[in-house]
């Protein structure tokens, strides 16, 4: 049913010339869940999210909020709507604090130089009450790793309240620790009644920490699966068309003899020179 979903996309169309990138694609978020969006580089997830955030416009199809049609012609619609992304890579400047990100990118009055106590106020009660803690308010964004640039990046998402976070491909620079420490603050937002989507391909992240999954091929619907009633072999196969073998299987190494040393095989000359180093 309608109600049952925060955020309904209903039969979206994009194209570019010369290519569609979605083509009559349905996704549906329900309220508390970690929604994972499956599919190839060049799929059409993040094309699909761009329309949700507003950045494109479809030829065909509608968005719903909690059962009722919006209209999301630009980001601010979005963040109106409760709508947050998250990328990979932090979007601000170098050389600024960490809360002055968030302070820059979530105060309501963007140029309320005289509100930065309160800015870090609401910012401190963000960390406390998310499980996106650890960060270092006063430290430059060029001087903290690259997974506590991420936890920036999630708590100017809080700043806000925002209930329905898009995590677009968050792991692809972070180290196999960082990615565990993600996915423990993705379940504490579930806990906390937020709606997210994870775009990625990365069965295994899927797998751990995501209730349902949306597979996208080649700018098409491939269907929409409960992670408790499926496997990694049938996600692969909906994601690429064919069954993968998941497991690489190796052959012990042989080695034969040596046909030659390298250094028989220069030139006199080079071999001279070889001698004066």
């Amino acid at each position: 049913m309608a109600e049952d979903f925060v955020i309904e996309m209903l039969h979206i169309t994009k194209e570019f010339p010369g290519i569609k990138a979605n083509d009559d694609i349905t996704l549906q978020l329900r309220k508390g869940e970690v929604h994972a969006l499956l599919g190839e580089n060049g799929a059409g997830k993040s094309t699909l999210m761009s329309v949700l955030f507003g950045l494109y416009q479809p030829e065909q199809g509608k968005i719903l909020k909690n059962g009722k049609e919006v209209a999301i012609r630009n980001p601010n619609d979005a963040t109106h709507w409760a709508s947050a992304w998250c990328t990979s890579i932090s979007s601000w400047w170098n050389a600024s604090a960490c809360w002055t990100t968030s302070f820059w990118a979530l105060s309501p009055t963007r140029w309320a130089f005289c509100r930065r106590a309160e800015a870090r106020k609401k910012g401190d009660g963000a960390e406390r009450k998310s499980t996106a803690c650890g960060w270092t308010r006063d430290a430059l964004v060029s001087d903290i790793s690259v997974g506590m640039q991420q936890r920036v990046e999630i708590l100017k998402m809080l700043y806000r309240d925002n209930e329905i976070l898009i995590f677009d491909e968050p792991t692809a620079v972070l180290t196999p620790q960082e990615i565990d420490e993600l996915m423990e603050i993705m379940r504490g937002f579930k806990k906390e009644g937020k709606s997210i989507l994870f775009i990625t391909h990365k069965l295994n992240e899927i797998m751990a920490v995501a209730d349902r999954c949306t597979v996208l091929r080649k700018g098409k619907y491939m269907g929409t699966v409960d992670i408790k009633d499926t496997t990694k072999e049938e996600l692969s196969r909906r994601m690429v068309g064919r069954d993968v073998q998941l497991q690489v299987e190796k052959q012990p190494a042989h080695p034969g003899e040596t046909l030659c040393w390298m250094w028989r095989t220069l030139p006199s000359t080079m071999t001279s020179a070889r001698r004066m180093w």
